[in-house]
């Protein structure tokens, strides 16, 4: 049939009693690059994520809703950027979302990725791990004195039930080049004793947000090239229902990224993605679809981003100011929650 139309792939599927859907692709999706303009527009529906088209020109979307962390892997410059791009331009828009940066990458985030996107972030660290330590007690915090008080103020356990909004935004933690904040030191000096200290707290401060913060409205996003447990701790990656892949260079890294199974679905495998005609494509494991799909991801401009963030840095506002303003609305104040210190 391929042959016959001249298609590059065909694929059949089952669409009810006695019917089938037929769909044949004569130009590859996945190697024709798109690209995507951001609008400005805040989003209809901040539990719906639209990453791009699959290998049938089909478009995928995620639900956000009850997620709480994601893990983006891939080689230097397969795509890992851009993808970000899109996830700041399609939420910065709205006063209901609010973004935290930590780059393990630079000392400043004028020296990388986050240049102009970090005027759209109530918080951001470079590379050192004190800064990052702080943040990530910052938001622990935040998720201490949101689960004590969002039955009384939001009126459910689960803020999802009725959605984010600027008085209780989503926040969303992005981590990329996650291993600088995780990695093992080892040595008997002061020094790299207290820097193992660092690391393996801040390990234990970002699982308490993936395994904790679902249910407030904490999302967690960890970017690296490689999520191997000595880059992302496994008690940590293996709790992220959401896990992407560009490209990878071995099968051992896509399987930390997309887990075991993938190595029962070798056409699907990131490893086959290494050709530039793939950079932008990206393999994710889809719920309600058997094995792996690939899917395109459309190219943001770093010039549309910094529009964005420009346009949208006075929606920029401290999660934790957010709370207290509510809590003083209806009544309460820090004074009634119990201590949330050890």
């Amino acid at each position: 049939m391929a042959d016959a139309w001249r298609c590059t792939r065909v694929s059949v599927l089952p669409d009810g009693p006695g019917k089938v859907v037929i769909r044949g692709v004569r130009s590859d999706p996945l190697t024709t690059p798109t690209t995507h303009r951001p609008t400005g527009r805040p989003l209809a529906d901040l539990t719906r994520r639209e990453l791009g088209v699959d290998e049938y020109a089909a478009q995928v979307c995620v639900s956000l809703a009850n997620v709480p962390g994601v893990t983006v892997a891939g080689v230097p410059g397969a795509g890992k950027s851009s993808g970000i791009n899109k996830f700041v331009c399609d939420f910065a828009p709205s006063a209901a979302v609010q973004i935290a940066g930590a780059d393990g990458k630079v000392s400043r985030a004028s020296e990388g990725d986050y240049a102009d996107l970090v005027k759209r972030m109530f918080a951001f660290c470079g590379d050192d791990l004190d800064e990052a330590n702080a943040l990530f007690k910052r938001l622990v915090e935040l998720r201490k004195r949101r689960s004590a008080t969002i039955r009384d103020v939001l009126g459910v356990k689960n803020m999802w039930h009725v959605g984010p909004s600027p008085e209780w935004p989503l926040t969303v933690l992005i981590i990329d080049e996650a291993h600088t904040y995780f990695r093992e030191y080892k040595g008997s000096d002061v020094t790299t004793k207290r820097l193992a200290a660092l690391t393996a707290e801040n390990a234990r401060l970002v699982e308490d947000l993936v395994k904790k913060g679902r249910s407030v409205g904490i999302l967690v996003i960890l970017i690296g090239q490689k999520t191997t447990g000595d880059a992302i701790p496994t008690f940590i990656r293996d709790v992220c229902p959401i896990g992407l892949s560009f490209a990878q260079k071995t099968v051992e890294a896509a399987v930390a990224a997309l887990g075991d199974d993938i190595r029962n679905w070798p056409d699907a495998s990131p490893v086959t993605l290494q050709d530039p005609a793939y950079i932008g494509v990206a393999v994710m494991a889809m719920q309600g679809r058997p094995g792996y799909t690939r899917i395109r991801i459309p190219y943001v401009s770093d010039a549309d981003a910094a529009r964005v963030a420009e346009d949208t840095s006075h929606l920029t506002a401290d999660p934790d100011l957010c709370l207290d303003a509510l809590l003083h609305a209806t009544g309460r104040t820090t004074a009634h929650l119990p201590s949330l210190t050890k």
